[in-house]
């Protein structure tokens, strides 16, 4: 990770180089198909050790401010339809209107339940590398019974 690339990107976090001059540096630096390729085929498709733990960050989509007022917007709803119903447990309401109003808080917790874990829980792996199901015959290992 000693490209100049990541240099660069260092000295931007560090200040002492501007973004400015950091874009223009960039500007006309082009990869060919082969430089692609490899990096590709060196950051990607590495295989795994078994065992490991292979974690992604946190989504880029899971700091929006769509998710976040998706959210919000399923935490006030969650209040408002499990409080009601509680007030409708008070008052005595009938059970088809209290049915009603449990269903519609857990189709919005699971609502967001669903963007939680798709855009704001990051992935994680554990690499387990399967053995062949195959089991090839072994002649010493079989016996023929004559009845």
């Amino acid at each position: 990770m000693d490209d100049e690339v990541t240099k660069l990107l260092r000295m931007v976090a560090d200040g002492t180089v501007p973004i400015e001059d950091a874009r223009k540096a960039l500007l006309e630096v082009e990869l060919s198909e082969n430089q692609l390729d490899e990096a590709i085929d060196r950051g990607v498709f590495t295989e795994a050790e078994v065992g490991s733990i292979v974690s992604a960050s946190l989504a880029p989509s899971g700091a929006s401010y769509l998710t976040m007022s998706f959210l919000g917007w399923g935490l006030f709803w969650v209040m408002y339809w499990s409080f009601s119903m509680m007030y409708g447990l008070i008052k005595g309401w009938d059970q088809q209107q209290l049915a009603y109003h449990l269903a519609i808080t857990l189709v919005t917790l699971i609502m967001m339940g669903i963007i939680y874990l798709k855009f704001v829980l990051p992935d994680t792996i554990i690499v387990k590398h399967a053995a062949n199901k195959y089991i090839p015959e072994h002649a010493k290992d079989w016996r023929e019974y004559k009845w």
